[in-house]
């Protein structure tokens, strides 16, 4: 099969090779996967630069990059129903802690990470449901609820903060996000009451102006470095900071006070660990605001198999607009 692999860290086009290997056979309890599209992902072109904390060399001797894919079963392992195979699949940690993963035609792994799309989805929005969807709902919804809450979303138009829009705006809640000048239009369209510029001077002025005076009930947090500061000032006593991502700064200072006395909760999401649980609930939702038709993932840019480099680039480029994906077949 076709494939991208690299076995050494460095920058995309020194790295990554697109080259043939034999492709997997399913195991007992696994299913094998003729992958259509795969997800690109900021995670992906950071494991493959080796700038992940406590990393300093891959962690096998080759890898096939990414997690996110979606495709078709061809064949199941020993232990799988074969009424499976044909069915249109969508995967999640197709790379997390395994060898190879979704930058090639095919992909073996455990039956449960291929998950049944619904009825009229296709499969390049299947692409996008893994590390996006799966954290975007799990820092929207992962404290119960959000009806009739204040939600505040920065990165309203990346690929995570996008659907983290359309879900908070679908689950009751009143939607403040935030977004570079520019792309006001596309996050309020996705549903987003108040779009505000990021870099605005008196952000913390008009959030608080937006909700009275009392702040947010919760905050989806991508850079949470950068704004350490400015979140106690904007969550209201006893809100949640749901953070996925500090890009800028892994390793801000924490202003404890301002935490301590509003009671602040952070809770931060990894979505390669999210226990089954909330892992089967994150996709039921997805599943239904999909079939609802309440959920658009943006798919910003497609590219062959053979230009994985330039995607790496694409998606760790600022400003970046929807998800990134491969198209393999």
């Amino acid at each position: 099969m076709r494939a991208i692999t690299y076995d050494r860290f460095g920058p995309a086009a020194d790295v990554l090779t697109l080259t043939r290997i034999e492709p997997p056979a399913p195991a007992a309890g696994e299913v094998l996967v003729r992958l259509a599209w795969s997800g690109v992902n900021p995670s992906d072109a950071k494991a493959r630069a080796g700038i992940r904390p406590g990393v300093t060399k891959p962690p096998f001797p080759q890898i096939i990059p990414h997690s996110d894919g979606a495709g078709v079963i061809e064949a199941v392992g020993a232990g799988v129903d074969a009424a499976r195979i044909g069915e249109r699949v969508w995967i999640w940690n197709g790379q997390w802690q395994r060898a190879y993963g979704t930058a090639a035609e095919y992909i073996a792994l455990p039956q449960a990470q291929a998950v049944p799309l619904p009825d009229g989805v296709d499969l390049a929005t299947g692409a996008v449901l893994g590390i996006p969807g799966l954290t975007a709902c799990q820092t929207v919804f992962g404290g119960g609820d959000v009806a009739g809450q204040t939600l505040l979303i920065s990165g309203g138009a990346g690929a995570v903060g996008h659907i983290a829009v359309q879900l908070a705006k679908w689950g009751g809640a009143t939607v403040i996000a935030t977004s570079s000048k520019g792309a006001e239009a596309r996050v309020r369209a996705a549903g987003a009451d108040h779009v505000l510029e990021y870099r605005d001077p008196d952000l913390t002025a008009r959030i608080m102006e937006i909700t009275g005076g009392r702040g947010v009930d919760r905050a989806v947090e991508v850079e949470f470095g950068e704004n350490i500061s400015v979140l106690p000032e904007v969550v209201a006593p006893l809100g949640t900071i749901a953070v996925y991502g500090s890009g800028k700064q892994m390793a801000p200072t924490l202003p404890f006070g301002p935490y301590l006395f509003k009671a602040l909760k952070i809770d931060i999401t990894l979505i390669y660990i999210l226990p089954d649980a909330a892992r089967d609930a994150a996709i039921a939702t997805l599943h239904k605001t999909l079939q609802e038709g309440a959920l658009r993932p943006e798919i910003g840019a497609r590219y062959a198999l053979a230009d994985c480099a330039k995607a790496h680039e694409a998606v760790m480029t600022p400003g970046r607009t929807g998800a990134v994906l491969l198209e393999i077949g």
